[in-house]
């Protein structure tokens, strides 16, 4: 049989009962129980005014500080925001400050957590955290292995005309492919200049970019509209670290040359400019010794890809143990009757589920894998709504 344990309720309580029976006189029980008269005097007048209850452990926190804001202030202060939702603390202290210029307000600090308190505090709305699929490991062993793409910083012609210079080189020869001023950043008007570069150098195997617009986004795999074209052309887009130009070195080694050449000074007109960069990229492949390929030319290194680009977009391929399931119109997919966000990039396309372990998927978008899909949160997800159904 284990041995009982003695709380110190039990003992509380057994204080009280030697004291109700009247054979000991105060002092004798204080000194019975090992706690001061004061102590025992408290207990008694507690249980005298409460019974039982009185002899629980009560809170040792002070009802009140000398610093606590006093409560008609903290009252005007909820009465104002309440018919004002949008004013912040300052503006609340300084209304409070001409109402009541005799009041000692509160610092601002305090107002934002009196606010927060009473729940007058929006929460701000969680941005679904994307990751990263880190350093890029492809190496640039023959033409067209890697592409890198980027818009070297825009500046203004001399009328006034921002450009924005998309570049577009080979990583194995250093072949500038193209070099076009655009007037955005849009995927409307970087999508024909990759149109017309396809065209006429072939499909590379991959692209190498930077993590900004129109080549990523803040979606799953950072998959973006014109990434989105190239992995259906069977070209794998590929993305540096953020913060890390130097993994798409070459590429812009290269940019330094172009500024220095082609934008000081820029040309008057976007049209003048183009010509820059059209006498620059002529030089830069065909007359240029370049010091990485031992003082050849990128020209003399560099041949067009054999895979031509096609007429029509081919339909994404997946093996035939893959799940495949169509992205309706508003980025989802239907999963065991669940509706399950995927990604607006991919409307209207079938996405891949590869399953890797027992309720655990993996999401391909073509050869792309977006992420991971985990069934028993879904499960666990669908039985909390039942569990809120049934409480209500």
């Amino acid at each position: 049989m284990p041995w009982s344990e003695i709380t110190d309720m039990d003992q509380k309580t057994q204080f009280v009962a030697d004291y109700l029976r009247q054979q000991l006189s105060m002092s004798e029980i204080c000194e019975l129980h090992n706690i001061s008269r004061k102590t025992g005097y408290k207990l008694i007048d507690r249980y005298l005014k409460e019974g039982p209850a009185g002899l629980e452990e009560r809170s040792r926190k002070p009802g009140s500080h000398p610093n606590q804001t006093p409560e008609q202030v903290v009252a005007a202060l909820l009465e104002l925001r309440r018919r004002h939702a949008s004013w912040g603390a300052k503006k609340l202290l300084k209304v409070l400050s001409g109402r009541h210029p005799r009041w000692d307000l509160p610092g601002r600090s305090t107002v934002c957590d009196i606010l927060s308190r009473h729940g007058l505090v929006a929460k701000k709305r969680q941005r679904r955290h994307i990751g990263h699929p880190g350093k890029p490991s492809s190496q640039m062993l023959a033409p067209n292995d890697v592409w890198c793409a980027d818009f070297k910083g825009q500046f203004k012609t001399g009328n006034g005309i921002y450009c924005y210079p998309l570049t577009v080189t080979d990583g194995f020869s250093r072949y500038l492919l193209g070099c076009q001023g655009l007037l955005s950043t849009s995927v409307a008007d970087s999508k024909p200049v990759f149109t017309r570069l396809f065209r006429e150098f072939g499909l590379p195997k991959r692209i190498r970019t930077d993590n900004g617009v129109p080549f990523a986004t803040n979606t799953l795999a950072r998959l973006s509209q014109l990434s989105a074209w190239w992995v259906r052309l069977g070209i794998l887009p590929e993305l540096i670290e953020p913060g890390k130009p130097q993994q798409n070195g070459r590429h812009e080694r290269m940019h330094k040359t172009l500024k220095a050449e082609t934008t000081r000074p820029p040309a008057h007109s976007l049209r003048g400019q183009q010509r820059k960069f059209d006498h620059f990229q002529k030089e830069f492949n065909q007359e240029r010794p370049h010091e990485g390929l031992d003082m050849d030319t990128p020209a003399s290194r560099y041949e067009t890809s054999s895979r031509e680009m096609p007429n029509k977009l081919p339909a994404l391929q997946y093996p035939d143990r893959f799940e495949l399931r169509y992205v309706s119109e508003n980025g989802g997919i239907r999963w065991n009757k669940h509706w399950v966000n995927v990604s607006i990039t991919c409307v209207g396309e079938y996405v891949g589920l590869e399953e890797i372990d027992d309720g655990v998927w993996n999401v391909y978008f073509g050869p792309l894998k977006l992420g991971r899909l985990l069934e028993r949160h879904m499960r666990i997800e669908d039985a909390l709504g039942r569990l809120k159904r049934h409480n209500v």
